[in-house]
């Protein structure tokens, strides 16, 4: 049945005399986080209208053609509303939908209009124009926002081509504000008719005859008792009835009811706040079976009663990983725990949803470790059944304080993707198509993954180049004006914010040649994005002059953002002409690629660098062809970005700076995971990629999407720059730390603005910087340490009698020296290869006054060689020495 609202407002303009205003009208737009997103229409006539005949269509990204429409239908009361919502909003908005409808597919840059046949009655936006990414005028914008009209700006706005103005006629109000939603220009519904009072019920009775949980769930996904009422008992497990929880409990089966059938599930969830439970309790609930979003629950529940207290409740362990995500339906509604190490692999919701999600292990993009395809795929398939989400019993978002880590998330006390948990007890739920625990019990992080500090340059490195997403660095008029911008921080305190995080990152790599991503593409001014960070980098660095290539345009392609090429002035010089290209694939969708070649002051050593930015993988709606998402794991643009790939390394070997120089270093953020057809394309080409090449595999990551790790950005370098490189390293900043941590401040309380907010490093941006050390000169591999055997005899003494001796010398040897010396008297040294030898038959002799004698061999013969002494006059304590010498190549 169609529900109606009606208002004082409405009724005191119901009785005035406004013929200018429209009987049906737009009257409240929510464009709210993720699928948050709805419309208010408001009947503003003082009789019923028939909804028949009038159609909301939506005009997406300066269409003249509608992406979508709605068809109204029925009668809505006077000064009364309609809601239409997006079907994948959060529960508190979908709760106040009269209608749920893909017509609220909307974003801060696409037009609404409202016909009654072919006539325009009333429009939102301007049709057949896209803005950017909003429409923003007079302090009021169409993005991120909840706007409301304004009471007497009720006429319709028929001309849905004309500019469009929102502040004209709109009211701004916070993102996900959807308080006023369904109740029109902010004002309360008037009190109702007093209901008569209600037959007194049958007090329940404990130990009566009951439905089992087990029969409430049984081993399908639904139960079969839908819409059934039903008198169940049982022992609360988890209490979660405040007004910012879930306002209900779960009920674990009483010992003695439970089945042996280990596909039911012996708990369930009682969405009911009157009556206060305590865990413990053994309680008889009389109440509605429902399937609430594929979820059973207790609802409409007319009844609670304690029938004892004090019980204890002990959860069913449970493990990952599971043969498959469906084998929890068995414990769903349960109190459960999981006794083993688990990794926090997900904390994007974790301030705005209270949300955590724990796997067993760090899991990887599947075409960051495998081939896209069926590899990959089996990679993400294997994801799934080694996962689980924590959440934190409570439905309302951006609490004060976030839940975790204990006492509460700040910029200090992080919990970054890495850090793990020993144990985690409690109640099993399923809700947004995931199951998730709400913990009875405080689970415990442990910071196995802390943060680290950059790393120092290898002590083997004299170059450093680096590559950095800055996440939208947009500075408004470069003034302090100029704000809220297309992308960025909206207002020049987040400016602030950002900046001063960007300046410490940037700054603590100490890196030589800095190439940039997601810059503002407002050339290279006084004014410009580019110059106030390097400006901002001096006045914090003062040990290093930083500088920024200028690639002498207004604008480097037409995409609002463009790349960019920092670099110290003090350790590195440009060398030849800054290159930019234009030509296809990169006249659209991929950024223009930028190169320009450097020399060493220190060494001379010229190099050139480069910095790419491909095609993202969203927007899959308008891909085409081979450009459609192929369901191999590399999602859609694929086709374009590797002839990006193709393309750019084709340029680079062009040498486009004018330096002939095979040292080639490409940065940048690919939107390509490690094992993609545009990495592998580039490596056809010559150009590798180092983080890989050095780690020997492809578990480095610099980026988190879905709670899967992977690289999207990467250092790629020619074979001969490849073998200077020394380290090269992800320096994990960003994608471990959650989101709150960032510059911004909506979403968080003043508190929280300033508790969740540090001038550090750590969520600068969301993507690692990749870090690589070069050694620029060469250094002569040290000689080689020969071969040697040595051996010696002492106090050799005699006369004119022969003292004879031998020793073995090896194949391949190049030098063999045999001496005397030492001692007293004078003796002769007489050496042959095999033989003894004579005084005329030796392969050498040395007979000199004194005892100081020597022979010398080149290239010796292996085997056996012998030594005899004598003397013309007696000669004692004399040292014979041999000494055989291999040099080695």
């Amino acid at each position: 049945m169609l529900k109606t609202k009606i208002t004082p407002l409405a009724l005191v303009l119901a009785s005035l005399s406004a013929p200018a205003t429209a009987n049906l009208v737009i009257s409240e737009y929510v464009e709210g986080s993720s699928y948050n997103k709805a419309i208010e229409l408001f009947n503003n006539s003082t009789t019923p209208l028939s909804l028949d005949g009038h159609t909301l269509s939506l005009y997406s990204n300066g269409n003249t053609d509608a992406n979508n429409t709605f068809d109204l239908t029925g009668e809505l009361a006077a000064n009364s509303t309609y809601v239409i919502v997006n079907g994948n909003a959060s529960a508190e908005l979908k709760e106040k939908a009269d209608q749920l409808s893909a017509v609220t597919n909307f974003n801060g840059d696409d037009a609404l209009v409202l016909t009654q046949g072919s006539t325009v009655i009333d429009s939102f936006g301007q049709r057949g124009v896209d803005p950017g990414s909003f429409w923003s005028e007079g302090g009021v914008k169409t993005q991120n926002k909840t706007l409301r009209r304004k009471e007497t700006e009720l006429n319709g706005r028929t001309d849905a081509d004309d500019s469009f103005n929102p502040s004209e006629q709109w009211l701004q109000f916070e993102q996900d504000d959807f308080s006023d939603l369904g109740i029109f220009a902010g004002n309360s519904s008037p009190n109702p008719d007093p209901e008569p009072d209600p037959e007194p019920e049958e007090p329940l009775l404990c130990g009566a005859e009951k439905t089992l949980i087990s029969s409430i769930q049984s081993e399908s996904t639904s139960s079969p008792l839908v819409n059934t009422v039903v008198e169940f008992e049982g022992v609360v497990t988890a209490d979660f009835q405040a007004d910012d929880q879930l306002k209900g409990f779960f009920v674990n089966s009483l010992n003695s009811d439970e089945d042996a059938n280990p596909l039911t599930s012996e708990g369930v969830f009682v969405y009911f706040a009157t009556t206060d439970v305590n865990v413990g309790d053994h309680v008889r609930v009389q109440g509605t079976v429902e399937e609430y979003f594929d979820a059973t629950q207790i609802g409409n529940v007319s009844q609670v009663a304690i029938c004892d207290t004090g019980l204890s409740a002990y959860p069913t362990k449970i493990t990952l990983p599971v043969t498959e995500p469906s084998e929890l339906e068995a414990f769903e509604g349960m109190l459960v725990t999981l006794e083993q190490p688990l990794i926090v692999t997900n904390n994007y919701g974790l301030g705005r949803y209270g949300e955590l999600e724990l796997a067993t292990e760090r899991l990887y993009q599947g075409t960051q470790v495998a081939l896209p395809g069926a590899a990959a795929n089996a990679v993400e398939a294997q994801n799934l059944n080694k996962k689980i989400l924590l959440d934190d019993g409570s439905t309302r978002q951006n609490r004060d304080p976030i839940a975790y880590p204990v006492p509460g998330l700040s910029a200090e006390n992080t919990l970054r993707t890495g850090d793990t948990v020993n144990s985690v007890t409690g109640a099993l739920a399923y809700s947004f198509s995931t199951y998730r625990i709400h913990p009875t019990t405080t689970p415990q992080f442990i910071a196995t993954n802390p943060r680290t500090d950059a790393p120092e340059l290898n002590p083997d490195a004299d170059l450093r180049v680096a590559s950095f997403n800055v996440l939208n660095y947009f500075n408004g008029d470069g003034q302090g004006g100029g704000f809220p911008t297309s992308r960025g921080a909206d207002s020049e305190e987040e400016l602030v914010r950002q900046e001063a995080k960007l300046v410490s990152a940037i700054s603590a790599m100490q890196a030589d040649v800095v190439g940039l991503m997601e810059i503002e593409n407002d050339g290279f001014g006084e004014f410009s994005a580019i110059a106030s960070l390097v400006n901002a980098l001096n006045d914090a660095d003062s040990q290093n002059q930083y500088a920024f290539v200028d690639f002498g345009v207004d604008k480097i392609g037409t995409d609002a953002i463009t790349t960019a090429l920092i670099y110290r002035a003090d350790k590195v010089q440009q060398v030849g002409t800054a290159a930019i290209t234009t030509d296809a694939p990169f006249d659209y969708s991929n950024r223009a690629p930028i190169a320009q070649s450097f020399k060493s002051l220190e060494t001379e050593e010229v190099f050139t660098v480069a910095v790419a930015h491909l095609k993202s993988k969203g927007g899959c709606r308008s891909a085409t062809g081979g450009n459609a998402d192929q369901g191999d794991g590399q999602a859609c643009w694929n086709e374009i970005r590797t002839a990006g790939a193709n393309a750019f390394a084709d340029w680079l070997n062009s040498k486009p700076t004018g330096v002939d120089d095979e040292d080639i270093i490409l940065v940048g953020d690919m939107n390509a995971y490690a094992m993609e057809d545009p990495i592998r394309a580039f490596a056809d080409k010559g150009l590798k990629n180092v983080v890989a090449e050095l780690d020997g595999n492809t578990l480095g990551y610099s980026y988190s999407f879905s709670g899967r790790a992977g690289s999207l950005d990467h250092a790629l370098a020619s074979p001969s720059l490849l073998s200077k490189v020394v380290s090269a390293n992800d320096w994990h900043i960003n994608a471990d730390e959650p989101i709150s941590l960032d510059y911004n401040v909506e979403f968080k309380s003043d508190a929280q603005q300033s508790s969740l907010y540090a001038q550090g490093p750590y969520r600068a941006s969301d993507h690692d910087p990749v870090i690589v050390d070069i050694r620029s000169t060469v250094i002569a591999p040290p000689e080689p340490e020969p071969e040697v055997i040595i051996g010696e005899i002492n106090n050799i003494g005699g006369w004119f009698w022969w003292k004879s001796y031998s020793f073995e010398i090896p194949q391949g040897y190049d030098e063999l020296t045999v001496s005397l010396e030492g001692g007293w008297g004078d003796a002769n040294l007489f050496v042959r290869h095999k033989r003894n030898p004579t005084l005329f038959r030796k392969d050498c002799a040395s007979i000199s006054l004194g005892n100081s004698e020597s022979c010398s061999f080149t290239n010796p013969q292996e085997g056996k060689w012998r030594v005899r002494v004598n003397g013309a006059i007696p000669f004692g304590n004399v040292k014979l020495t041999y000494k055989a010498t291999k040099y080695v190549d």
